[in-house]
């Protein structure tokens, strides 16, 4: 639905105050910016997208608040809009929203082509290509796996001190004795290296 700047001046939804419209209109703004939609001109015309579509739901149940409306249609329009691009129309939306954000971060598209964001027939070719290549694919699904523990073999050496070590342990005199020994050559080592 290709929308004119003068559009903008005929939007005037049959429900909702003009101040629910107004922070409608702020919280899409405040989205779009979060997606590095700096654009003015570009921002204009998908907030005035977002909220044409969210004041038809808006007509249909008027209890519901108009930002929160918009906002969601905001996601259906991206989400719509990313399955296209990565050819995934069969994902959830979390995943379709996450695939498609990274995609469009990774491949610097908001810099690169800023009027491409949520244009649904005039993609450019590269931007296209740039997004499917920054897009992320998952590995194979994960399998439950029993893991059962096992003893630790460190070798002869390790067995060999730890054997040594219980010893020492059981024999407090040879511990105190060898304490004592370490003690003096660390002494005799530090009084030979001074000289």
């Amino acid at each position: 639905m290709e929308l004119s700047l003068d559009s903008l001046d005929s939007f005037r939804p049959k429900t909702g105050t003009l101040e629910q419209w107004n922070a409608a209109y702020v919280r899409v703004e405040d989205y779009l910016r979060a997606h590095r939609i700096h654009n003015r001109l570009h921002q204009s015309r998908l907030i005035q997208r977002v909220l044409v579509g969210a004041a038809r739901l808006h007509e249909q149940n008027p209890a519901l608040d108009p930002a929160t409306l918009a906002v969601e249609e905001t996601d259906r329009l991206m989400d719509r809009w990313f399955a296209e691009l990565l050819d995934e129309k069969d994902l959830p939306h979390e995943r379709i929203a996450t695939e498609g954000r990274v995609a469009l971060l990774v491949a610097d598209g908001m810099q690169r082509w800023p009027y491409a964001f949520l244009e649904e027939d005039k993609v450019p070719a590269d931007f296209a290509k740039a997004i499917k290549q920054s897009s992320i694919q998952a590995g194979p699904d994960l399998t439950v796996s029993s893991m059962v523990p096992r003893d630790i073999d460190l070798g002869p050496i390790t067995e060999a001190v730890g054997l040594t070590l219980e010893r020492i342990e059981r024999l407090p005199v040879l511990r105190v004795m060898l304490l004592w020994t370490v003690f003096a050559g660390v002494l005799m080592a530090v009084f030979l290296a001074t000289r």
